[in-house]
């Protein structure tokens, strides 16, 4: 482990050198201030390979070296690294302001072989315990992220799951409310996708089921916009501060997109290849609606697209709030 000795006096350094060294610590580095120590200190973390503990002798003549311990802890990238304070002063106001500063231990001078490494290996051991412990709450960190991203997920299209599309209508419908931006939405049906799985099989049916999933991804481009299986072969898509004619151009995108795709579908009455309906909504929330009118809006377009035929889609704008007004 890494030690960075902070100490104006040579002989000192070298006295801390020696016994160190005999006792088995060999990565040591030595500066004689304030600033040498951090220009040290942030080296060695911007590397990865951190210091793992500092003797910092409160008598350098360049800083006061309860100023300097306040001025290594100041830094958040420090704050866990050990500093045993070396002092000729073992008086106990000294002290207080040395532990009250953020030092860890302490030596009083002349330093003695027994102690010193006594303090160094408790201190290092503390040091040790403290980067499991970190390393294991960055684990749980991870852990709870992956978690939340499963329970938002959907496991075989890897879009949004229909728990994390409800969330986010809601979310949606009140923020472009309070803005007054219209909100847009599509739900999205694969065309005879019973008869997909029938004449080709489930494990298919999986397939065509990600490569829809693809193409409905590729067809949006702005972070805010939302994928989603809705359940089946159902999905959906939320546009935040989108009209009915930027919906309607994103489903345009869709049926290109599947164009270009040519997935062949072997028992359907639309086409050779693998198609979805689309029905489009939008409006402006408002309090006399709800995203309860959004949804059956655009489910209600879904119903005229496949009525009409398949591989279409249909539009309905909800009332703006003037009308609804009147």
């Amino acid at each position: 482990m890494k030690i960075l000795i902070v100490d104006d006096s040579p002989s000192t350094v070298d006295q801390l050198t020696a016994i160190l060294h005999g006792a088995g610590y060999r990565d040591l580095s030595a500066v004689t201030t304030l600033e040498e120590a951090l220009d040290s200190l942030s080296l060695a973390a911007k590397i990865e390979v951190p210091i793992d503990l500092v003797l910092l002798d409160l008598d350098i003549a360049a800083t006061n070296g309860i100023a300097a311990i306040l001025s290594i802890k100041s830094h958040n990238e420090f704050q866990d690294i050990p500093i045993i304070a070396i002092t000729k002063d073992d008086g106990t106001a000294n002290l207080d302001q040395a532990f009250a500063a953020g030092a860890s231990d302490y030596i009083v001078k002349p330093l003695g072989k027994t102690e010193l490494r006594a303090r160094v290996r408790s201190a290092l051991q503390l040091r040790r315990e403290m980067i499991k412990r970190m390393m294991r709450e960055r684990e749980l960190e991870q852990l709870a992220r992956k978690l939340e991203r499963m329970s938002n997920q959907d496991g075989l299209t890897e879009l949004a799951n229909r728990r994390c599309f409800d969330d986010a209508l809601v979310c949606e419908w009140v923020r472009n409310g309070r803005e007054d931006q219209p909100l847009g939405l599509l739900m999205i049906d694969i065309d005879h996708f019973k008869q997909y799985n029938d004449a080709l099989g489930h494990v298919n049916g999986d397939g065509c089921l990600y490569a829809v999933a693809k193409a409905l991804q590729n067809a949006v481009h702005r972070p805010g916009d939302l994928v989603a299986r809705y359940g089946g072969e159902e999905f959906a898509i939320i546009l935040p501060n989108t009209g009915y004619k930027g919906a309607k151009a994103v489903a345009d995108n869709i049926h290109e997109n599947l164009a270009k795709t040519a997935l062949g579908h072997p028992d359907s009455t639309v086409g050779s290849n693998v198609t979805v309906s689309i029905g489009v909504a939008s409006g402006i929330p408002t309090c006399e609606s709800s995203p309860e009118h959004l949804l059956q809006a655009a489910d209600s377009a879904l119903y005229q697209a496949k009525e009409s035929g398949r591989n279409r889609t249909e539009v309905i704008n909800l009332p703006s709030p003037k009308s609804l007004r009147q």
